[in-house]
């Protein structure tokens, strides 16, 4: 199916994100998180929790701009645990992390990210002294390192063998969430009808933030290196809040001009997500089954959930699998 497809308004619909795992997908919406996994013995393992976002506590973290930080820091926590989780079910751990350890993996992680993209690209970003003084042109040479490294990153990461499954898994969850967006149905073979592009996702948000951020540090000055690396760190929650209201605006938006500015973002999908194979789709759509408010999965032909309980893991055999996906279809 081309690009052009019928889109239901968003308030006809659920709002849904997600993220591929390890040989699986976590899906987000309607109070809950429900990470699936194939299993090496074929079977789909769905991990269904309830979530309470700290906004809900504190409703001014839903104004515009606070919001996105936020969501940036509960997808952290809750990507970190489905990866967990689908590490642990696809046999590649013994066991999931603790929360220690998961919040011992997040400091390594960002303090990772600031060195490949704060410390590194403002400390190479000198070299160009010798060309300018101007603390303007310095800052935009530095957004560029930024970006480069993170294409570079994106484009060394997408040839690995591993990663391939993964980015397949994310185009599986794309092309899940389009299909629900316009009516369903939740089927393989319809969900493999729509694109695996999709302008919520995570790397358009990356991009953006990339884009967002040349403008932000391009008048902060040329200090030394230490107050420009702690400055752009400080900074950061402004650059989040800012590119997450772009790319919540272009998730629903038609405007024509909106619709180009997402373009660079779903181009460069193409490269963090990959076709996926229609056992792949299977667990994407099981994932947001899990997720879908009752009234919800009767729409779409899924099967109701048996007295509406929430349990903790649902393991479901092939036939299962395969009932839930069909049943559109029956």
């Amino acid at each position: 199916m081309s690009d052009k497809y019928v889109q239901r308004d968003s308030g006809q619909c659920l709002m849904v994100g997600g993220q591929a795992v390890i040989e699986g997908v976590m899906m987000r919406g309607n109070g809950k998180v429900a990470t699936a996994v194939r299993e090496p013995n074929g079977r789909i393992t769905v991990d269904v929790k309830l979530v309470d976002s700290i906004s809900d506590r504190f409703p001014i973290l839903k104004w515009p701009f606070l919001r996105g930080v936020v969501s940036l820091v509960e997808s952290l926590v809750l990507g970190l645990r489905a990866l967990s989780f689908s590490a642990q079910k696809a046999g590649d751990e013994d066991e999931q992390l603790s929360d220690m350890e998961l919040a011992g993996t997040m400091i390594i992680a960002l303090v990772l990210a600031m060195v490949l993209f704060v410390a590194i690209p403002t400390g190479a970003a000198k070299l160009f002294a010798e060309i300018t003084t101007s603390a303007v042109a310095l800052n935009l040479m530095e957004g560029v390192l930024r970006l480069l490294i993170f294409l570079g990153y994106l484009w060394g990461i997408s040839q690995m063998k591993d990663i391939y499954r993964v980015f397949q898994y994310h185009g599986a969850e794309h092309m899940t969430i389009h299909a629900y967006e316009a009516g369903g149905p939740l089927t393989v073979e319809n969900v493999q009808r729509f694109p695996r592009l999709h302008p919520r996702c995570g790397t358009s948000f990356l991009l953006i933030v990339m884009i967002v951020s040349i403008f932000v540090f391009a008048f902060l000055g040329w200090p030394d290196l230490t107050t420009r690396i702690v400055s752009r760190i400080l900074l950061m929650p402004v650059v989040a809040g800012v590119s997450y209201e772009f790319i919540r605006l272009a998730g629903r938006s038609t405007n024509p001009v909106v619709q180009l500015a997402t373009k660079p973002g779903l181009w460069l999908q193409k490269l963090t997500t990959n076709p996926p194979a229609d056992e792949m789709v299977e667990v994407a759509i099981a994932s947001l089954a899990a997720v879908l408010p009752e009234e919800e999965r009767v729409r779409m032909g899924l099967p109701a959930n048996e007295d509406g309980a929430l349990s903790e893991e649902n393991e479901a055999d092939e036939s299962m699998a395969a009932a839930a996906v069909t049943a559109a279809e029956e």
